[in-house]
């Protein structure tokens, strides 16, 4: 019985720690925009162009033109990632009071029915913040991903190179070579089709590293892919 016991609790003692490892332990975050706007951040106007999404805007109205926050994800270096790693630590909006605003502006959710974004904060949290709760708490996770936000202005860095949103179809190549010389480092570009089927710009990763402090070359992309030729819709 005494060899059993203690059989019993190595076996559990194993599970902790394989528990705490996929909750705990992640090698670097996408951040995402979206243009409306990640890192993954979206762009606004091909998320209301699409085929696929209906979009109602923020009770605030109308977001600015440019690049929003999707998330801060992490990731691991095989393309896999952890996700809904602590339930008991659900999104609590007053952890982040004094952010509401700038989050508002910044990561803001076009989806329906339309809404001030706690719903979509909540699902970001839960599903991605939670995953690196062993470094960033509520109120950091938020703060790191609006900090990224001002760190990387993709809608200047494409400007810059002439790509603007004007309905305009242009190069992909030429789209990641503005993202990164604007910030230094590959962009991964996801696309999406508008209603008539054409391929549009729609979300820019780029890659953080587990501090979450420094942009980094992804060691991985997600998969799919874009045209060489997409457009940039208007918003």
């Amino acid at each position: 019985m005494k060899f059993k016991c203690i059989a019993l609790i190595n076996f559990l003692a194993l599970q902790c720690l394989a528990i705490l490892g996929v909750s705990k332990g992640f090698d670097f975050f996408y951040f995402v925009q979206q243009i409306l706007i990640t890192l993954l951040m979206q762009w606004p106007g091909s998320y209301c162009d699409s085929d696929k999404f209906s979009c109602c805007y923020p009770p605030t109205g109308k977001p600015a033109a440019d690049f929003s926050i999707h998330g801060l994800w992490p990731n691991y270096r095989n393309g896999s990632y952890p996700q809904n790693c602590d339930p008991s630590n659900p999104f609590n909006e007053s952890e982040t009071s004094d952010l509401i605003s700038s989050m508002r502006r910044n990561w803001p959710s076009l989806s329906c029915p339309s809404s001030s974004g706690e719903s979509f904060w909540s699902h970001e949290w839960e599903k991605h913040g939670t995953c690196s709760e062993s470094l960033l708490d509520q109120h950091s996770y938020f703060q790191t991903a609006l900090t990224l936000r001002q760190q990387t202005n993709i809608l200047q860095s494409l400007k810059s190179a002439g790509i603007i949103p004007d309905g305009g179809s242009y190069s992909l190549a030429n789209i990641k070579d503005a993202i990164k010389n604007g910030t230094g480092y590959t962009p991964w570009i996801e696309c999406n089709e508008d209603s008539s089927g054409n391929s549009q710009l729609y979300q820019v990763y780029l890659c953080v590293d587990s501090s979450g402090s420094n942009l980094i070359e992804c060691p991985v992309f997600p998969k799919g892919k874009c045209g060489s030729e997409i457009e940039f819709p208007t918003f």
